[in-house]
């Protein structure tokens, strides 16, 4: 698979999946992590796969079966749109990272949220939803409402992204008022389309690349808005420390994989220290095996995500992933995965 170009050995993995082709174990040997319940949703365990892998959730359940506990589908935009250029995703081999400029490619809101509605699930499952390349920033709220009213009742959680590198100006929305506009905007619409039930969970989802003010002021808005979480990282826009020879090269794109592996860290850990623990952290970002995982956990995150570290990990890098995050937690003499979450700053 590595011999063929970056994107098409994704898409033929992708239809791998959907074709049954990709080898799968029974899920009785999964390890048992106890009750595992996060703004009101239960999960078998706690690694999710990424945003960004099944962007038009055609393979849910047979990223299940390989050992993920959740997967979140997308990023969805309003209108269907074809992304960038090609080529537009590269490895990084000697780095453990991918760069990735696709630009939110996906078939559209609508036919995603029909392709969930008639999907009979087997875990939690998460849509991301983005802006359209061609709207205003002055108008993206308006576009996200758009997308979140279609896929509202058909995601078991919702998530925000404001942090993509690849849409011009996206990242613009992290700032303050901008940040403050949408998530109020959002929020406000979620208790109208939950009506008297409980309401849906809703995330945001932001760069590895923000000051340490700009991380307090989200997390503050996140509380204000009542968010059921923050999902920390995007990719990274910096190039710093790559072996990789020829990386510039490549030119513009989200780094992801082993070069984000302690920055996200970082981000974690700022945003529980922040939120004194009071809000969830999705972490994702450089998660490759066990002790990845359990490094995140530790700074904070109570979910945790990869795909980078599947991609270069193989079809049984989530159960690898999982048993050896429960021998870890075992180890440390944690009774459960709560107990691990943000040990490293208590």
């Amino acid at each position: 698979m590595f011999g063929l170009d970056a994107e098409r050995a994704h898409e033929l993995g992708i239809e791998a999946l959907n074709l049954g082709l990709v080898p799968v174990g029974p899920n009785s040997d999964e390890p048992n992590f106890g009750s595992i319940e996060r703004f009101g949703l239960k999960f078998s365990n706690p690694l999710g796969i990424a945003a960004g892998f099944d962007k038009n959730g055609v393979v849910v359940n047979q990223l299940e079966r390989l050992g993920f506990g959740f997967v979140e589908v997308g990023t969805v935009t309003f209108q269907p749109q074809p992304g960038n250029p090609k080529p537009r995703m590269f490895r990084l081999p000697q780095d453990y990272a991918l760069i990735n400029r696709l630009g939110f490619n996906n078939d559209g809101a609508v036919k995603v949220a029909e392709r969930l509605k008639l999907l009979k699930r087997n875990c939690v499952v998460g849509v991301n939803i983005g802006k359209n390349k061609d709207v205003l920033i002055e108008e993206a709220a308006e576009n996200y409402l758009s997308s979140f009213d279609l896929v509202h009742p058909h995601a078991d959680y919702v998530a925000v992204n404001i942090s993509s590198p690849n849409t011009p100006n996206l990242r613009e929305l992290q700032r303050s008022d901008s940040l403050d506009e949408l998530l109020g905007a959002l929020q406000r619409r979620n208790r109208e389309l939950s009506g008297k039930g409980p309401i849906k969970p809703l995330l945001v989802k932001i760069a590895p690349d923000l000051a340490a003010g700009e991380i307090e002021s989200i997390v503050d808005i996140a509380l204000r808005y009542e968010l059921a979480g923050i999902i920390a990282t995007n990719t990274t826009v910096s190039r710093d420390g790559l072996k990789t020879r020829d990386a510039a090269s490549i030119g513009s794109g989200g780094l992801s994989g082993r070069p984000l592996t302690e920055r996200s860290t970082e981000v974690v850990s700022a945003i529980y220290k922040y939120s004194k623990g009071k809000i969830p952290i999705i972490g994702v970002g450089g998660i490759f095996d066990a002790q990845d995982a359990f490094d995140k956990i530790a700074a904070g995150a109570s979910l945790i995500q990869a795909y980078t570290g599947f991609v270069y990990g193989g079809p049984y890098f989530a159960r690898d992933v999982n048993a050896g995050l429960a021998n870890i937690l075992k180890d440390r003499g944690f009774r459960s995965l709560d107990e691990a979450v943000g040990s490293a700053s208590k």
